[in-house]
């Protein structure tokens, strides 16, 4: 086990998977000589060659497109959009072929490819480096869709992302990954203290469609993803209610066996996400919850 902030152990399960699977190729703005802008991808170009981590040009429809080029023929590309606020170039070749290809061919293609990209707000990066996006990708079948919140279960569901046959949005929080966001931005710890920075240097995977239950409680069900999971944490202990909190790790599909079972038990739910309220995904869980939870 070694301390990883969230870059390093994103990094390390990179590294896994190029020495597990040959057919792996990493690539995206920035990706390869630099290491990537928040350098994720740093030291993997020397160490797997320029063939297998490699930069892209500006202009993320053609990586998009590229990505599944590679996969329909047997490769299994990770392919990075710089923030997430950018991924909508890519918007088309990602809803309607990327997603579409195993349906559309009646099974005969898939498109097993990785797509990473910081989301969120955090960094003062204005409107066009601060947008939760998820909610878009959500609403398209096809697609799975998941969110990391802390070092341990960014390297786990990115090696489970990277080995799943279906394409994958993988979504970190960028104001995370140096440290857990408790809401104070003017005192944002490292991961150095915190249990979950604990990370194994070998192979290992976390199962997507499996949330995670951070804290156990009696009286209400908190469920957040991403950077809002510390914040309703801090939000839980500063309230002095006991709650149980649910980080919901993979949004699409979302583990409603884990949800609804907590939820019969307390009787209370509160739904916490970064992204617009309009339309968001919390909208579409509440409306799950309710046909599930407080009619049975």
């Amino acid at each position: 086990m070694t301390k990883m902030n969230m870059i390093a152990s994103l990094n390390s399960a990179l590294r896994c998977q190029l020495e597990k699977d040959p057919n792996i190729v990493i690539f995206g703005e920035d990706v390869g000589y630099f290491g990537g802008v928040f350098r994720v991808t740093d030291g993997l170009q020397k160490d797997f060659g320029a063939h297998r981590v490699f930069d892209a040009p500006l202009a993320e429809g053609g990586i998009a497109a590229i990505a599944m080029g590679m996969s329909l023929n047997g490769l299994r590309p990770v392919a990075e959009i710089q923030f997430a606020d950018y991924i909508f170039p890519a918007y088309d070749q990602i809803v309607n072929e990327i997603a579409k290809i195993r349906h559309r061919s009646g099974g005969e293609f898939s498109a097993p490819l990785t797509i990473r990209t910081p989301a969120g707000g955090g960094i003062k990066g204005g409107h066009h480096h601060s947008q939760s996006p998820e909610a878009q990708f959500t609403h398209t079948p096809g697609l799975k869709v998941v969110y990391c919140s802390n070092p341990y279960n960014a390297k786990g569901l990115l090696t489970s992302a990277i080995e799943s046959n279906d394409p994958v949005i993988f979504f970190e929080p960028k104001r995370c990954y140096r440290g857990p966001f408790y809401g104070d931005p003017h005192n944002v710890p490292t991961w150095n203290d915190h249990p979950d920075a604990e990370v194994p240097d070998d192979y290992y995977s976390i199962p997507l469609e499996q949330a995670r239950i951070v804290r156990e409680g009696e009286a209400c069900t908190v469920i957040a993803w991403g950077t809002m999971v510390h914040v309703s944490e801090q939000a839980i202990k500063n309230s002095g209610i006991d709650c149980e909190l649910i980080d919901l790790q993979t949004l699409v599909p979302w583990d409603r066996d884990t949800v609804v079972n907590s939820i019969k038990k307390t009787g209370r739910c509160v739904i916490v996400h970064e992204a617009p309220k309009t339309s968001g995904f919390g909208a579409e869980m509440s409306a799950s919850i309710q046909e599930r939870c407080f009619y049975h």
